[in-house]
């Protein structure tokens, strides 16, 4: 039975996993993390050259089989042809973690018909993209499972980003649908919702603030670092979870439930 040996398992299954926003920062730290127990990695990338450098860093530090591709996600066809070019570079591909993604900082006044469809089709259309594109792959591995990014903006709103905040509500909501969906083909499919993660996103944001902005709102008084959610990531990618599904998991140092 599944879940019956109490052994560690974050090495199993031992099949390739595709991340987009590969390139940097949650992604990047998700690929890290996989590469070290020994998964084959493909890293979508909006930059090309920076996904080929960072595939290129992943086969260096541990020696697993790793490409970089340039992929914009928005595209329907770029992802097409971007799982081929996977397919065959990868021995096997049972995981799948979006981590692509934009920040809008305008609030409701700057909101233009172009930034929303970027928003949406690059937070929230993807998964159902790439679930698509890789459906028989992952069914045909048992143990797959995806990691979808959300974050604590889907809890607690944030005027400055209305489009992020509503397409990462809608990644809890649309995993919790396909959820009940992939059950029966024996895949899992579960979100992360970090909180404050000093990636290149938001290092923009610290850097223009109040020094310990963030921090004095969070319980562990500090922001995060991208291999804090790389580390949940790849549990949640393995067998360790293998109960789990449907399951928003928050990494955010204690900030939703600060009173602070």
């Amino acid at each position: 039975m599944p879940g019956t040996d109490i052994r560690p398992n974050l090495a199993s299954p031992n099949t390739g996993v595709v991340i987009t926003g590969g390139a940097s920062g949650l992604g990047f730290a998700s690929a890290r993390a996989l590469a070290a127990v020994g998964r084959a990695v493909a890293l979508w990338d909006i930059d090309g050259a920076r996904a080929e450098s960072a595939a290129g860093q992943v086969r260096s530090e541990f020696g697993v089989a790793a490409i970089g591709l340039a992929v914009d996600v928005r595209d329907p066809h770029a992802i097409k042809e971007a799982a081929e070019a996977s397919r065959a570079a990868l021995p096997s591909i049972g995981g799948i973690v979006h981590c692509a993604g934009i920040v809008d900082t305008a609030s409701l006044e700057g909101i233009t018909i172009e930034s929303w469809d970027d928003g949406i089709n690059i937070h929230l259309r993807p998964i159902v993209l790439l679930l698509q594109a890789f459906l028989e792959d992952l069914k045909s591995n048992p143990g797959s499972a995806v990691v979808a990014t959300a974050s604590i903006n889907a809890t607690l709103g944030n005027a400055v980003n209305p489009i992020y905040t509503a397409a990462k509500g809608g990644v809890l909501s649309l995993v919790r649908s396909l959820a009940d969906r992939l059950a029966k083909d024996g895949i899992r499919v579960n979100s992360v919702s970090p909180g404050q993660i000093m990636t290149p996103m938001m290092k923009p944001s610290v850097d223009a603030l109040p020094d310990r902005y963030f921090e004095k709102r969070i319980l562990m008084e500090r922001i995060g670092e991208p291999e804090e959610i790389g580390r949940v990531v790849r549990f949640l990618l393995s067998d360790e979870a293998s109960y789990i599904t449907a399951s928003e998991i928050v990494v955010d140092g204690g900030n939703i439930s600060s009173q602070r």
